[in-house]
């Protein structure tokens, strides 16, 4: 899936302007499925319009620049509903915090601890983040995914909890070899 798809996923549940769109893929509720940078929100925009996907219209607005409106074309809805029938691509997930975990040994215990706070303080955040973001939502699937979101989550939060004294007790065990090779 690409940005023009995120895009036509957007305008499907109802017309907007690039900036709200930009705002729902980068921090909003459409934020999750594929990364959008701020650059390739408008590009895609005119693209879509081009190949006649979506249309836009200028709105006036008292005291500020017109703001461009997008809304989605038939021939949009059935490129988004043919996008949807594809092979989805595998999930990708990236940490630093667990190339972080991976090293404790090389880092101190107080700074294995703090980032072991950081996530969790992370993953709370983003628990939250899903439960205020699901009720901004109007569509049916969005609860399921919400359940989803939870549960990836809060197992990885659960985890973390549960098993932190494990990582918390191999870090900074390699610190001496590390020592003794700066020594010589």
């Amino acid at each position: 899936m690409n940005v023009k798809t995120l895009c036509l996923a957007v305008l499907n549940s109802g017309n907007s302007t690039g900036y709200e769109i930009r705002k729902l893929v980068s921090e909003g509720h459409f934020s999750h499925f594929v990364d959008a940078s701020f650059g390739s929100i408008y590009p895609a925009l005119k693209s879509l319009g081009d190949d006649g996907l979506v249309t836009s219209r200028e709105e006036q607005q008292i005291g500020k620049p017109n703001r461009k409106v997008y809304s989605i074309t038939e021939l949009g809805q059935r490129e988004f509903l043919d996008a949807l029938t594809k092979p989805a691509q595998k999930d990708n997930f990236k940490s630093e915090f667990l190339l972080l975990a991976m090293c404790a040994e090389l880092i101190e215990r107080d700074l294995v601890a703090q980032a072991i706070d950081r996530q969790i303080e992370y993953l709370e955040d983003e628990i939250a983040s899903i439960d205020a973001e699901v009720r901004e939502v109007n569509m049916v699937g969005a609860d399921w995914v919400a359940d989803y979101g939870r549960t990836c989550l809060g197992s990885g939060l659960k985890y973390i909890k549960e098993n932190r004294g494990d990582l918390e007790k191999i870090a900074g065990t390699g610190l001496a070899g590390r020592q003794v090779l700066a020594a010589e």
